[in-house]
């Protein structure tokens, strides 16, 4: 039985196409293609139409290619996102062809094709598109049509499926020479409708945009029902041999291993993980066959550029539940990884290949548990999880009809290492200062720990929002979300004073992110009594958030910390309050005192791993923060005989700079504890309260 629920629908608009010009067409039909992962993967495969345009020059009618672009994503893709080129040049280009051995130089002539000084850079694949006899063309990577492209029997089986309708090449780099067989299929198959790309993927043709989206659609769909009806009954990957834990205890177990393994990842420079126990991952991680199809490596060239040719499966065994035996032994599984890979390299390197690359895994399988994947940010490790379920897919339906087949490994070194691949790598603009890094903030919700979270958003951190405030802390997250990514923040509601919860909140910013690198300790309140008005229930509550919550943010950081083994820089946001006496105030004072003096200590035990502790000291930041919106605004308000509206004032002209503080202040000291500019620093107080003699360190 086949399911109409996995079929491709079409979801063409006629009314929307109507009156679009064909450029426009084509994106429409790029953005539906790119918005089914079974269609294809992020960034992967690409669209083109030929069109008759004005010359700019000429005022004639010129036949014009549009392209993706280099680097682009169909799925996203905006008009600018498209190269265009001359059709006559591009032909005339044949003539500049020295053969197989030279291909690589004829990207270089792509810029002298280029219609209307488009700025967009054309991809390698642009000869494909240019040299295949019809208007429009879709290049697509679903995991139906790799599963056929990737297996032993890959020819007789697009046959056996498709008919004469679609062809067949067998494997071959992407670049100009594959444009050239490309065209003599063509010419050779006028009926053709297509070409499935031994080990890559699938090309489709027709004359008209609609028609050539719904034909891409109808061969795609063919290949998903003819799997369904040959493998319906055969269990997947030979089988499970593992039980797959409960979702928490999966969760508990990629709290643990996450940290660990970022730690000896992020050498050169800091990794981002992301974890998938999604029911595809389980049914691969658990099966009989997974580690055999494991190390034959991935297929298709996008699949193993974002993933490395295989992943590293480690020995975690659920019925045991041996994760301390898994720990302990993490070190010389990487270890052995990388050795297996700088082998790989020697084995397949040319005289001018680019120097190795980093060795590490990118892709981490866990039995019963799920994926882990590592990568410099966090959408690059969460779309390499993406391309390896894609892979598992593939590995899934061509194992069951046939026999799977990894890409050859001097095939697969030969796309890995690819000049032109490092060219586009060496364009890549240099990272941000706080790339890779990921950020806890408690408080996250108020004013100083929404600034600070921005600062480290905007320099390139994940961010985790911490606050016991949950309407606030989803307004603000989702804010962030909007404005930078859902990929790089997540909010947790946490009590600073609760021992369980914040255990919990370092465990799932482990799992979300692969560790932590920043904490900033924030959350807070403010109380002002004459002492003698200070109940003792007043007197610990602000001992319990401002001393004791401080201590156990810092504590789980520490083991996280630690774990990594990368160092890290904890910022307590303190106060003024905590070096100056203020009047009626003694229990907040005496708080602010203790996470001064806490930040001192735990300086001297984190400098020998790396852990740096400083303080930031703002004073009366009133202008969003939370902490001024209730009595403490009054009660200050009454203390020094002015009412609310004239409180900011008193404090600006109290300052000798005579400005006020704002949240965005305080940021930017966090950021500077936070970043390398401070790495030399530890154990130090900035103020930022405009200047208050009382304050002075020394």
């Amino acid at each position: 039985m086949t399911s109409a629920s996995t079929r491709l629908a079409s979801l063409w608009d006629d009314a929307k196409a109507k009156d679009m010009s064909e450029p426009e067409k084509l994106l429409y039909r790029s953005n539906l293609l790119g918005s089914d992962k079974r269609v294809t993967n992020y960034g992967g495969g690409n669209t083109s139409a030929k069109v008759m345009e004005d010359d700019p020059l000429t005022g004639e009618k010129a036949e014009v290619l549009w392209v993706k672009g280099s680097g682009g994503d169909v799925g996203s893709i905006k008009m600018d996102g498209f190269s265009t080129l001359y059709m006559d040049k591009l032909r005339a280009l044949k003539g500049k062809y020295r053969g197989v051995a030279f291909e690589d130089e004829m990207v270089g002539y792509l810029p002298h094709c280029t219609f209307n000084l488009n700025p967009r850079a054309a991809s390698i694949d642009t000869p494909l598109h240019a040299y295949v006899p019809k208007n429009h063309v879709d290049h697509m990577h679903p995991d139906a049509i790799i599963a056929i492209a990737a297996s032993k029997d890959s020819k007789a089986l697009t046959q056996e499926i498709f008919g004469d309708d679609i062809g067949w090449l067998p494997w071959k780099k992407p670049g100009y020479e594959l444009g050239l067989w490309l065209e003599k299929f063509c010419l050779e198959n006028p009926e053709a409708k297509g070409v499935v790309l031994e080990s890559h993927g699938l090309f489709t043709w027709d004359d008209d945009a609609k028609a050539c989206y719904e034909l891409t659609l109808d061969i795609i769909n063919k290949a998903i029902t003819y799997f369904e009806e040959k493998t319906a009954d055969i269990p997947a990957f030979g089988g499970a041999v593992h039980e797959s834990l409960a979702p928490a205890a999966r969760r508990e177990i990629a709290s643990k291993l996450m940290p660990a393994i970022r730690g000896f990842v992020s050498g050169a420079q800091h990794m981002v993980g992301n974890f998938d126990d999604s029911d595809t991952v389980l049914e691969f991680v658990n099966a009989k066959n997974m580690r055999d199809l494991a190390a034959l490596g991935t297929s298709c060239p996008d699949h193993f550029l974002r993933t490395k040719i295989r992943p590293l499966v480690l020995d975690f065994d659920p019925a045991k539940n041996n994760i301390d035996e898994v720990l302990a032994g993490l070190d010389a599984q990487i270890a052995a990884y990388r050795e297996d890979y700088a082998a790989y390299y020697e084995r397949c390197k040319h005289d001018d290949s680019p120097a190795l690359r980093d060795p590490n895994a990118v892709v981490y399988l866990v039995p019963g548990v799920g994926m882990i994947t590592f990568a410099k940010d966090r959408a690059t490790a969460r779309i390499s999880g993406e391309f390896y379920v894609n892979a598992i897919n593939v590995m899934r339906g061509s194992s069951a009809v046939s026999e799977y087949c990894g890409l050859p490994e001097q095939e697969a070194f030969d796309i890995e290492y690819w000049l032109l691949e490092e060219a586009k790598l060496q364009r890549m603009p240099k990272p941000k200062s706080l790339a890779g890094r990921v950020a806890l903030v408690t408080g996250g919700a108020g004013g100083i720990g929404a600034a600070t979270a921005a600062r480290y958003l905007q320099e390139g951190a994940c961010v985790m929002l911490a606050d016991i405030n949950e309407t606030a802390l989803d307004e603000v997250r989702s804010g962030f979300a909007k404005q930078f990514g859902v990929d790089v923040v997540r909010s947790v509601v946490m009590n600073v004073t609760d021992e369980d919860a914040v255990a919990a909140a370092y465990a799932y910013t482990s799992v979300e992110f692969g560790g932590v690198d920043i904490l900033v300790s924030n959350a807070g309140i403010a109380s002002s009594a004459p002492v003698e008005d200070t109940t003792l229930e007043l007197w610990n509550k602000n001992m319990d958030i401002l001393s004791t919550g401080y201590f156990l943010v810092s504590r789980e950081a520490f083991k996280v910390m630690r774990t990594q083994g990368i160092g890290g820089s904890i910022v307590f946001v303190a106060s003024k309050n905590g070096l100056a006496a203020s009047p009626n105030a003694s229990a907040y004072c005496t708080a602010k005192a203790s996470e001064i003096h806490l930040a001192r200590c735990l300086a001297l035990e984190g400098a020998e791993a790396g852990i740096r502790v400083n303080v930031v000291n703002p004073d009366a930041v009133l202008r969003g923060s939370k902490i001024w919106e209730g009595e403490w605004l009054e009660q200050r308000a009454g203390t020094y005989g002015t009412d609310k509206e004239g409180l900011e004032e008193m404090y600006r002209q109290r300052s000798m700079l005579k400005r006020s503080v704002l949240p965005e202040d305080i940021a930017e000291a966090a950021y500077f504890f936070a970043s390398e500019q401070s790495a030399k620093s530890t154990g130090n107080i900035v103020n930022v309260d405009a200047g208050n003699v009382q304050a002075f360190t020394r």
